[in-house]
């Protein structure tokens, strides 16, 4: 398959600009985190995040097809032993700007290096927010299937009475499962969970992620054709 790459070299506030209304079909982008990595993006303060952040969304939000997808890589950090809050206020930002929260996404860092703090542990995860311009848009949920695996062999040889039939939920939620209806499939749809070990051959880039995240989210939202928009450059 032939890919079609184009780079624009500037400031994504003012190279946003340049492009046209609804013509992207993927964002999938990781923004400078608040105050982390300061020689390397300059740092920007968790009070001040919300405010230096949404004019890119809204210009994000304008050049999205109504179809399309924004998929935000971000985590918030700890400053003097509390969990800083600006990821929090940016999503409902972002909602009174007019995006729709739709998902959140969990990568799971599987090498992330042991640690511990007086408060906490090491962080192995990082957010990954699913936004949307409407309800209704691309989603091709079967390209990113996966093995049924040992749970197939097991939980589905020991079906109970229950199990067979779509009972209601014991917490009264009123959602149901038929769990028999996965007995004959190879094939399941994932959890909201990427699996994922973090970039460590990028020497030039101190907070690469991996390849597989940008795929799989690339998999799951276009089809061959479609245009990604990554406005931080990876």
């Amino acid at each position: 398959m032939e890919i079609k790459t184009d780079l624009y070299l500037g400031d994504c506030k003012t190279e946003l600009k340049n492009l046209p209304d609804n013509s992207v079909d993927l964002i999938f982008t990781s923004p400078p985190y608040a105050d982390q990595r300061k020689s390397t993006y300059g740092g920007i303060h968790p009070d001040k995040y919300v405010e230096w952040f949404l004019p890119l969304s809204e210009q994000l939000l304008r050049v999205l097809k109504p179809t399309g997808s924004f998929v935000l890589n971000i985590k918030e950090r700890v400053t003097k032993g509390e969990r800083s809050t600006y990821v929090m206020e940016l999503i409902l930002e972002m909602r009174k700007q007019g995006w729709l929260w739709t998902e959140e996404y969990i990568w799971h860092k599987k090498n992330s290096y042991p640690g511990k703090w007086p408060n906490r542990f090491r962080d192995s995860w990082e957010r990954l927010l699913h936004f949307n311009k409407d309800k209704k848009f691309n989603m091709y949920q079967e390209e990113v299937m996966v093995p049924m695996g040992d749970w197939a062999k097991s939980r589905l040889k020991k079906l109970s009475d229950t199990d067979k039939t779509r009972d209601e939920s014991k917490v009264g939620s009123g959602f149901g499962k038929n769990i028999s209806n996965w007995l004959d499939r190879e094939m399941a749809y994932p959890t909201n969970v990427l699996h994922l070990a973090t970039e460590c051959n990028n020497k030039n880039h101190s907070a690469a992620f991996p390849e597989g995240l940008p795929q799989w989210f690339i998999k799951l939202f276009t089809k061959e054709g479609d245009t990604v928009l990554d406005p931080f450059m990876g």
